[in-house]
């Protein structure tokens, strides 16, 4: 089974589990590689951040599924965390919820001479990412977008 698509079984068991916990949101999930270890990371959310109370339940809860399920041949370490400050922007919702703060942004191929983006977040209009770049209004179409975050301000 490729990650993709062990990415997109988890994603659909951590849905199903989040749904008993409406003020969490499932931010994203990751199955990669370090080293000789394969990690499953899930990231959740909530509007007053998580805490490891949040993260413990949602992890005993998706490990029994994942037992259940066992769409993962081998070992793997699974980690169910915050996503942090620099926290992935996967949902369209996220670029309206985060929409004034400092964002980066990384798109598959060359979009206005550049492939990094760092400014304003505007918010999500038409099907485009909406950044203000050093005073310019960039339009970045969604699909373009290989990753995009939140930017630590100093």
């Amino acid at each position: 089974m490729g990650r993709q698509s062990t990415e997109a079984i988890v994603t659909q068991l951590a849905e199903e589990i989040m749904a008993d916990y409406p003020e969490l949101e499932l931010v994203d999930v990751n199955y990669a590689k370090e080293g000789a270890t394969w990690v499953l990371r899930v990231f959740i959310d909530k509007e007053a951040g998580v805490d490891l109370e949040d993260c413990e339940k949602v992890s005993r809860r998706l490990s029994a599924s994942l037992d259940e399920v066992d769409p993962i041949p081998g070992s793997y370490s699974l980690e169910v965390s915050s996503p942090g400050l620099e926290r992935p922007l996967t949902k369209d919702a996220h670029f309206q919820r985060f929409a004034g703060k400092l964002v980066s942004v990384r798109t598959y191929a060359p979009f206005q001479g550049s492939k990094q983006w760092k400014g304003r977040l505007m918010g999500l209009v038409d099907g485009a990412i909406t950044v203000e770049v050093d005073g310019e209004v960039i339009k970045i179409p969604r699909d373009q977008v290989a990753k995009a975050n939140l930017a630590i301000e100093f």
